[in-house]
């Protein structure tokens, strides 16, 4: 339930979107997130096969390649498998990650009432005064894609040597204390992948996109390695 509910349904799927509308049809970076969704779903369906038996039958007979004729005769999936314990992006990390991301999406929930209406139209900095278990430091290795991975127009990670005020929004991921501060993205918005930028219309022969769309629909398509 958990895997369903919280790690695909209000996380990777919520992440993945980006990928599959804007990035080129036949990129590494859409095609991987597909290929991942294949793998899920031959495990996915074997797991609920035994409680959901019409359902999963139903879905056996859509998926790819040649199977069993039903699911309930195919054999167990040893595709999908989990993250080890000494990777760098293991488990805890993401469990971090997530319980950032849920803090964060509490203040941009606030910031409603300022005229933020939707995450696309946020620039995010994350403040941290310590990184004790090394998630921030983690956190930067994904770079530029961070912002996909908190689906905003623009995130920011600043350490602050001073600490955090304690008047302010804060909270531990792990061991370590982080604060967001949401304030409106800079910008305009690209009407094709909907992210504020501020090279809209840099290119002339695509006037109304942003860099990365012109990237995805004229040249070699954006580099996605994390998100």
């Amino acid at each position: 339930m958990r895997f369903c509910s919280v790690e695909m349904g209000s996380f990777y799927l919520d992440i993945i979107k980006d990928r599959q509308y804007t990035a080129k049809a036949d990129s590494v970076a859409r095609r991987s997130c597909q290929t991942a969704l294949y793998h899920i779903a031959e495990a996915l369906v074997r797991w609920m096969a035994p409680i959901m038996s019409f359902t999963a039958d139903e879905i056996w007979g859509y998926l790819p390649g040649e199977r069993e004729k039903y699911v309930f005769t195919g054999e167990w999936y040893d595709g999908l498998f989990g993250l080890e314990e000494n990777e760098e992006f293991n488990d805890a990390f993401w469990d971090d990650v997530r319980y950032i991301k849920d803090q964060v999406n509490k203040e941009l929930e606030n910031q409603k009432a300022n005229g933020i209406k939707s995450n696309l139209e946020a620039k995010v900095t994350l403040k941290y005064a310590d990184d004790a278990n090394g998630t921030i430091k983690k956190l930067k290795l994904l770079g530029e894609e961070v912002r996909f991975i908190f689906i905003t127009s623009q995130f920011v990670i600043s350490e602050q040597a001073g600490g955090i005020d304690d008047e302010n929004i804060q909270y531990n991921a792990g061991n370590t204390t982080v604060q967001a501060v949401v304030t409106r993205a800079e910008g305009d918005k690209c009407p094709r992948c909907w992210h504020y930028t501020t090279d809209v219309g840099k290119v002339a022969e695509h006037a109304d996109i942003c860099g990365r769309c012109v990237s995805n629909i004229a040249g070699n398509g954006e580099q996605r390695k994390f998100a």
